[in-house]
């Protein structure tokens, strides 16, 4: 996976990227300070105020400008703009290739039209070389997602991502090794038909087409609450926990890929809980359509984006400038978390 992200990145989201005009460069770094840094190393956040004014004695500095200096700080480990760029043309490559594949071969499939024959002559079930391939690529990539978060920066989702990949990665091994891989492979397909809007929408978003990123991402919203609270539990859940049941009978791990399959389907309500949310608010402020619905304003990148680009000095109506106290309201921003990301609102 490492070797096939650097290819792409290299020969088709960089060049794209840069096409676009997307810069280059990072986050606005902070002058170097002995004490600060010292304090950044054993805290990470920006001191309370009691800790700010000795700081500000100290240094002989001003309290606004020491928040400056650790939000420049946080900000300066971040990835850049082309990194994320890359990152999400990667990830919306990937999605949308393996959806086409899932699709494709799926579609020529009995058990894709009718999934009781996901349960027929179970567990002798041939497994193909097509669906082979399908589950390791799939079992690879979420792998990689789950170990590249501890070498990432440490995001507010980290947890709730955690357990997503978790599951997500005991579904696949687990359904492998006990033959369900055609119940395996129906949910393999229909968690990759939402993401790849998603990633879209976040390319349109850094390449600042915001209309089109509105588009994308109402399009995202209609197609995961669809997906996840429509179609997984009416024909997944339908066919794992009642129609297996009436044909092959309960059994051990039929028990434990159905908890896993209903963890899952909790992740999913509450997921669309957050889009819906966060849409209504949009629509309700008339600003989907209109080029006033940013995303990185109103629905905030968690996994990249916080305490960037909104975070920075603001200019007020007199020409001087002010700076966010990110120890309150930076907090205070951050209210949900997305499945690949992603977008929490502002």
């Amino acid at each position: 996976m490492t070797g096939t992200w650097s290819i792409l990145t290299w020969f088709i989201a960089k060049p794209c990227a840069l096409h676009l005009g997307i810069q280059t460069n990072g986050p606005r770094r902070p002058q170097p300070n002995a004490i600060l840094e010292k304090v950044f190393t054993s805290i990470t956040k920006c001191p309370d105020w009691k800790r700010l004014e000795g700081l500000s004695k100290q240094l002989d500095w001003d309290a606004r400008k020491i928040q400056r200096w650790f939000r420049h700080r946080r900000n300066q480990d971040k990835p850049s703009m082309l990194t994320k760029f890359c990152e999400s043309m990667w990830r919306f490559i990937f999605y949308g290739s393996m959806f086409s594949y899932g699709m494709r071969f799926l579609w020529s499939t009995p058990w894709f039209w009718d999934t009781r024959e996901c349960w027929y002559n179970y567990p002798y079930q041939e497994l193909t070389p097509g669906l082979y391939y399908y589950y390791i690529m799939e079992l690879a990539f979420y792998c990689s997602l789950m170990f590249s978060q501890f070498t990432d920066i440490k995001r507010k989702d980290f947890l709730m991502m955690f357990l997503h990949h978790l599951t997500t990665i005991s579904l696949i091994a687990f359904s492998y090794v006990n033959n369900m891989v055609r119940v395996g492979s129906l949910v393999l397909c229909l968690h990759d038909a939402s993401d790849y809007f998603l990633e879209a929408a976040k390319l349109a978003n850094y390449a600042k087409y915001q209309n089109l990123c509105d588009a994308l991402f109402v399009l995202f919203s209609f197609v995961f609450v669809t997906t996840r609270l429509g179609i997984f539990p009416f024909w997944i859940l339908n066919t794992a926990l009642f129609e297996s049941w009436a044909l092959i009978g309960p059994y051990p791990s039929w028990w434990l890929f159905n908890g896993l399959l209903l963890i899952l389907q909790v992740l999913h309500v509450i997921w669309s809980y957050l889009i819906i949310r966060i849409a209504y608010k949009a629509l309700a402020r008339g600003k989907v359509g209109t080029g006033k619905f940013h995303p990185l304003h109103v629905l905030k990148d968690v996994r990249s984006d916080i305490e960037s680009s909104s975070e920075e000095d603001e200019t007020t109506s007199n020409g001087t400038k002010r700076a966010h106290n990110t120890s309150i309201n930076g907090a205070n921003r951050i209210n949900g978390h997305l499945p690949s990301g992603q977008w929490a609102e502002e």
